[in-house]
């Protein structure tokens, strides 16, 4: 399986109910590795925040 996002890309992030505060506009920093059962995950960061966040790839949109 590959990753739908690519690094650089500019995606939205919606962490869902628990950190509402997360929303908005990260760059794809890293692909992690495919996990065991087919999960898809990115390292993303924001410039308001000073670290990387890790997100499943559901959790991700593509620019509108």
């Amino acid at each position: 399986m590959t990753h739908k996002y690519f690094v650089g890309q500019h995606v939205h992030f919606s962490p869902g109910f628990s950190g509402a505060s997360a929303r908005g506009t990260y760059k794809v920093v890293s692909h992690l590795p495919v996990e065991h059962d087919d999960r898809r995950r990115y390292r993303i960061k924001s410039l308001a925040e000073t670290f990387d966040r890790t997100a499943d790839e559901g959790q991700l949109t593509g620019p509108e």
